[in-house]
């Protein structure tokens, strides 16, 4: 039951932001929406994986607890932690 409240939560969360269904329970596809937030505001990357996969050309963000998302940037990003963590997802 649990799962499926889970999986339930996801679908709404997707419709709501116009995220792919499949992609919203894919962790691959949610850890490329993360990191490309981070990646517009300037993060530079510290993962061999993040490096490879955006680059860190033009960062100029090395901590970031310093980025300011705007409010609904943040909240979807919570989302996606959160669906994160219900999947299980590598970090």
């Amino acid at each position: 039951m649990r799962w499926m409240l889970t999986a339930v939560a996801g679908l709404v969360v997707a419709a709501t932001w116009g995220v792919p269904v499949a992609g919203a329970q894919d962790c691959g596809a949610l850890w490329v929406e993360r990191n490309t937030y981070y990646k517009q505001a300037g993060y530079c990357f510290r993962t061999q994986q993040a490096i490879q996969y955006f680059g860190n050309e033009g960062c100029y963000i090395y901590n970031e607890a310093q980025i300011q998302f705007e409010p609904h940037i943040r909240r979807r990003l919570q989302d996606i932690i959160r669906m994160e963590r219900a999947l299980r997802c590598p970090r």
